[in-house]
């Protein structure tokens, strides 16, 4: 069963995020290793922190009414 949800904001993108990873079995470490990246880095986007490139994104989809939605599909859907 695939779970979607609206993003809206760094938050809730990290929210999703965090989700996604939660529900593949990863811990942030592990996440990190495979994207050749920090666990802090993966901390920083569940936790939504803020950054020039996230504020611009979001702020040019609120003006030109953008939304924009994910999906997670669970390992067991993936087929």
């Amino acid at each position: 069963m695939a779970y979607s949800g609206t993003v809206t904001s760094p938050e809730s993108l990290g929210r999703i995020l965090q989700q996604a990873r939660l529900l593949s079995g990863l811990s942030q470490r592990e996440l990190a290793q495979r994207l050749g990246t920090t666990q802090k880095y993966v901390w920083e986007l569940e936790a939504g922190k803020p950054s020039i490139l996230m504020d611009r994104l979001f702020a040019a989809m609120r003006e030109t009414g953008m939304e924009l939605t994910a999906t997670i599909t669970p390992a067991d859907d993936r087929g």
